[in-house]
């Protein structure tokens, strides 16, 4: 994490929703040695039972879901527009079949919550997993969620995590 400052998230100036919505993220867990990452772009963050949040939804059958399961933490990493081709890998190849990461070209580092990030990252968050729950028809209030994201019943699981640290790549 030599190349990154560690910063408080309240002092993040880009606009969340952007960041997750439209730019993506990549969200990874497991260990150095073993772990798998996936490019997500449904989450957020708050606060929530007096911490600094996020929240994100993967579905169990993608690889990276095994790795949150077994795992405490779990990391969010943003990058800039250049990187748009690896997150497109990282989102369209499972870790199962290929190494996407190095497919993608981009450079696993340790993070120091003993989790994975990525050195072309310009922000990295880390976060402890509080809360996990699938999602259920049931509890729906638009039932066309359902009806079109949900046809096949195969539902999110919701993982909120409390934000340990920030990071923000150092201008060299």
């Amino acid at each position: 994490m030599k190349t990154f400052e560690a910063i408080d998230i309240i002092d993040i100036e880009k606009n969340i929703i952007r960041l997750i919505a439209k730019d993506w993220m990549l969200v990874t867990a497991g260990t150095p040695d073993k772990f798998n990452t996936m490019t997500a772009n449904w989450g957020g963050m708050g606060f929530l039972w007096n911490k600094a949040v996020a929240f994100i939804f993967i579905r169990p059958q993608r690889y990276t879901f095994e790795f949150i399961e077994h795992e405490p933490v779990i990391t969010l990493s943003f990058f800039d527009e250049q990187y748009r081709e690896a997150l497109n890998i990282c989102g369209s190849k499972s870790g199962r079949d290929t190494d996407k990461v190095k497919l993608a070209g981009i450079t696993p580092i340790e993070s120091s919550n003993e989790s994975v990030s990525f050195s072309e990252a310009f922000l990295i968050i880390e976060g402890k997993k509080l809360y996990a729950e699938f999602l259920k028809a049931e509890s729906f209030i638009d039932e066309s969620i359902v009806n079109n994201i949900y046809r096949d019943f195969d539902f999110h699981k919701l993982y909120i995590v409390e934000i340990t640290k920030a990071w923000i790549k150092q201008v060299v």
